[in-house]
């Protein structure tokens, strides 16, 4: 929701990474809104209109140029799982090289681009020492916000996103260009990257997930809209973007120990329906990412989290 905000509409857009899972839904949704949308993506899809690289610079300039694009939503980019696929200097050509394209042509002479939108990730605040958790003898859940310091990105892929998220900082800074970097949990339908070390479903682990790192593709692509819409009152800020989550600072000690009991103590419900379900909780949860600033300053707050997806699995049963 965009905090009783009246959404701008009549934008042209372009939008990196279109024909991507979050491209698929945030090309249509802004379309809806009332926005002229150029999607750009090396591959071919409904929901793009310029096939091609964001590293191509003389690409990047014409698309900007020609379709009279007035806001960037950059949300290409290699991914983690493309960590196994692809060399370290691709992640540096696309997020790094690829970024500072956007930009520069963004604030270059004549440039109609008003707004510019980053799409980052949670992943690049996840350290070996938190990723290891219990396992790595840590005694409490690490509790995530934006205020978290220093950032020690644990592959290539949060090292290059971090770096993005740095240049759009410094072309704030320099060139006065709104800009939002939107921290986005795990969203993806690939299978989790947990599921070597446990026996659960990719569904159950999913609906796991919402409880402290993870949001569905519709609610990331809502927030994206919300940040274009804020973004000139904001000037420059980052946000975490996930699924609500119940429980606190508090809760972490618990979390990392017995994680089903404090569960349990938020959705007392929970056990009933999972065992009806055959499913499973995670025994530790190592990190919670607070997405309340999102909430507070960008006025945007995901619509679904663990308590409706277990309202909504309650109703299969």
């Amino acid at each position: 929701m965009g905090g009783g905000l009246q959404p701008v509409t009549g934008m042209r857009i372009l939008v990196t990474g279109s024909s991507g899972w979050l491209g698929q839904t945030l090309v249509p949704l802004l379309a809806a809104s009332g926005h002229e949308v150029v999607g750009l993506d090396p591959v071919p899809a409904a929901t793009t209109r310029v096939v091609g690289s964001i590293v191509d610079r003389d690409l990047v300039r014409t698309t900007i140029r020609d379709f009279g694009i007035g806001a960037v939503i950059h949300a290409g980019a290699l991914h983690k799982p493309n960590v196994a696929t692809h060399e370290r200097s691709a992640f540096v050509a696309v997020n790094v090289q690829g970024t500072l394209n956007l930009l520069e042509e963004s604030v270059a002479p004549g440039s109609p681009v008003d707004r510019f939108i980053m799409t980052s990730t949670t992943s690049l605040m996840i350290s070996r020492e938190i990723r290891a958790g219990r396992a790595g003898g840590a005694r409490s859940a690490a509790w995530i916000t934006e205020e978290m310091a220093p950032l020690l990105p644990r592959n290539i892929y949060g090292v290059t996103k971090l770096s993005a998220e740095q240049l759009c900082r410094l072309f704030h800074e320099l060139f006065g260009l709104p800009m939002l970097v939107l921290r986005t949990a795990r969203f993806f339908p690939e299978e989790d990257d947990m599921a070597h070390t446990i026996a659960q479903s990719e569904e159950n682990t999913k609906a796991n997930e919402l409880l402290f790192r993870r949001a569905t593709v519709a609610d990331i692509a809502e927030a994206h809209r919300v940040a274009l819409d804020r973004a000139p009152a904001l000037g420059f800020d980052t946000f975490i973007v996930c699924a609500r989550t119940p429980f606190s600072p508090a809760d972490c000690e618990a979390l990392i120990a017995d994680a089903p009991a404090v569960v349990r103590r938020y959705h007392p419900d929970y056990p009933d329906t999972y065992a009806r379900l055959g499913w499973t909780m995670f025994d530790s949860i190592d990190r919670v990412y607070d997405s309340s600033k999102a909430a507070r300053v960008l006025g945007f707050t995901c619509k679904t989290g663990f308590g409706e997806r277990l309202r909504e699995l309650e109703g299969r049963l």
